[in-house]
Formats: C-alpha cells, sequence, structure tokens
C-alpha cells in the first residue's frame, strides 16, 4: 500500500514538471519575458489552461470514484490508469492551447495599450533569430514600452500621439525585425555597403529604442507639468518646506 501510494505521488509529480515545462514553452525555449505587457498576456492565458486542466482532473477523477462505486472499488491498478489519464490530460490540454504568438498584421489592431503587450509578445518570438547585440537592444525595448504602455492607459485614444505610437510600434519596429529576417542567415555577418546585416539592425532598433524614449518622455510632459504647477501651489498654501519647519516649533 505504502509503495502504490509513492508511485501514485511520484506520477503527479511527473506530471507538475510536465506542466511547468509546458508553461516555459518547452525545453529549448527561453521563458523570459520582455516586459509586463507580454508577462500578462501570458499570465492571462496560462489561467486559461490551468483552468482547463483543472475541469479534467475532476472529470477524470469524478469518473474513476463512479466506476469504484459500480465494481466496488477500482484497485491499484485504476489508482495507476487514473494517474496516468490525469498526465496525458496536462499533456493535451497543454500542448494544444500554446499561446499563439500574434502575426505581424494584428499588432497594430485594437486600442494602442494593447498593442505595446501584443508587440512585446512578438518580439520575444524573434529574439532566437536576432545577432546577441540586438537581443539586447530588444529586451531595452521591452522595459521602454512597458514605460509607454502607462502613459497610453491615461491618454486619449484620438490624441494625435497615439498614431505616432501606432506606426513606430506596430510598424517600424516589426518591419525592422521582418526585413533583417529576410536575409539568408549565412550572409548576415558579411559585409555589405560598409556594414553587416547585423550591425545595421542592432543601429536600427537602437535608433527606434530612442525614439520609444522621446515619444514616451513627450507623453508625461502633461503630468509632468501638472505635478510641478501642483508643487508650486503647495509651497504657495503652506510656505514651503522652511515654513512647515518654523511652524512645528
Amino acid at each position: 500500500m505504502v509503495d502504490s501510494t509513492r508511485e501514485s505521488e511520484q506520477i503527479m509529480s511527473a506530471a507538475g514538471r510536465s506542466l511547468q515545462v509546458q508553461r516555459e514553452g518547452g525545453t529549448h525555449r527561453p521563458a523570459k519575458s520582455i516586459g509586463k505587457g507580454s508577462a500578462e498576456l501570458k499570465a492571462k492565458h496560462w489561467k486559461k489552461v490551468i483552468k482547463r486542466i483543472l475541469i479534467a482532473f475532476a472529470a477524470i477523477w469524478m469518473a474513476a470514484i463512479a466506476v469504484g462505486l459500480i465494481i466496488d472499488g477500482i484497485g491499484f491498478t485504476g489508482i495507476m490508469l487514473t494517474a496516468l489519464a490525469a498526465i496525458i490530460a496536462i499533456g493535451v490540454i497543454a500542448k494544444g492551447t500554446k499561446i499563439k504568438v500574434p502575426q505581424r498584421a494584428d499588432l497594430k489592431k485594437g486600442d494602442a495599450r494593447a498593442m505595446v503587450g501584443r508587440t512585446e509578445l512578438w518580439l520575444e518570438a524573434q529574439r532566437p533569430a536576432l545577432p546577441p547585440p540586438a537581443v539586447q537592444v530588444v529586451d531595452q525595448l521591452g522595459v521602454q514600452l512597458d514605460a509607454l504602455g502607462l502613459q497610453l492607459e491615461t491618454i486619449d485614444q484620438n490624441n494625435p500621439a497615439v498614431s505616432e505610437v501606432r506606426e513606430l510600434v506596430g510598424e517600424y519596429i516589426p518591419e525592422t525585425i521582418e526585413n533583417y529576417r529576410k536575409i539568408p542567415a549565412h550572409l548576415r555577418g558579411e559585409n555589405h555597403a560598409g556594414k553587416t546585416a547585423d550591425e545595421r539592425l542592432t543601429e536600427s532598433l537602437g535608433k527606434l529604442s530612442g525614439e520609444v524614449d522621446r515619444v514616451t518622455r513627450r507623453l508625461a510632459e502633461g503630468a509632468l507639468d501638472d505635478l510641478a504647477v501642483k508643487t508650486r501651489y503647495l509651497d504657495y498654501r503652506f510656505g514651503g518646506a522652511e515654513a512647515l519647519e518654523d511652524n512645528s516649533k
């Protein structure tokens, strides 16, 4: 009895490890998110997957209990078959519900905030095909896109700046990477017109990173101005830090 319980625990432990591997995208692909936007999309996806797995578990164990009541117990073999069915359910559901990487044509759809998250997810999928220096810039873009996304949460979607964001994030960034990927891998390191394709890609992404930072700062100007005005008002209303110290004496 002890051995059967131990084997059951080992099987369920293996099932848990299988689910973790699937959540990380397999054993050979990086699971790290470049930004909060893509991380939130993946978390939302895996919540749905886990919900389906729990429903499948409940159905499997209820079926096992029903069979056990009918035949007066399912025995050790029945327990093992039930655990095996649970493992198979994890594999089938997890493999059949892998998060879909957005197509480039879909990046600009929906509101600008959602576009940022989808672009982060798309960029993550491109990293394995990029040279290390470009990957570093892509990771930096993830941080910048998070900051940009926060600005977009409070801005009117009809603001002209939103159109600029759509063009920059949903068009220029993915277009630059797609143009690079069209070049055969064995030619990307060859010098052409003074630079290699790897160098041009890294340079272009660096420029786009600078543009994302510029747009984010411009969108934040209003909030910065509001804070400055509020600070001046508080200084006027309460006399500043020195006046507060005098009043406390």
